[in-house]
């Protein structure tokens, strides 16, 4: 059975924005899914609050893709606190849609953004929302499993 993805989605896949390493970022996310096995890298660049660059490196299916390019082109420019609002129903509008068995890649990429942003946090001592230290807990679990 064939998945049917909308143009947006195939135009990401395709044509892939901010892909690539980051040199020096200002925070790393890493996050991945036991059950299909995708792995993201977020990196970004922050200035006064500001996400200014994105970066992102994903191994996984054509959703897990264009979800990494659509979500790094929402959040540039944006506050950090204003990112931590996006949620994978934004990326999902934006995206034009998911097939249903591939809506865990939006959770995902709003999953690795949040990280990357948990760990510029905590590097600069900045107060943590309890909500992104919990959610940082759960996804530090199953990098675990990932891993070994």
């Amino acid at each position: 059975m064939a998945i049917k993805y909308s143009q947006k989605v195939v135009d990401h896949f395709l044509h892939p924005k901010n892909q690539g390493k980051m040199k020096n970022p200002d925070g790393i996310g890493k996050v991945g899914n036991i059950s299909c096995g995708d792995v993201m890298y977020f990196y970004i660049k922050v200035g006064n609050g500001t996400i200014t660059d994105v970066k992102w490196e994903t191994l996984g299916c054509a959703a897990a893709i264009a979800v990494s390019s659509i979500v790094s082109e929402l959040v540039k420019g944006m506050k950090l606190e204003e990112a931590l609002k996006l949620t994978n129903k934004d990326v999902l509008k934006e995206l034009g849609d998911l097939p249903p068995l591939k809506i865990h890649c939006s959770l995902l990429g709003i999953d690795a953004l949040d990280e990357a942003i948990y760990n510029y946090m905590s590097k600069n001592n900045l107060p943590i929302p309890k909500d992104l230290e919990e959610k940082h807990k759960k996804e530090k679990e199953i990098l675990e499993k990932i891993e070994g």
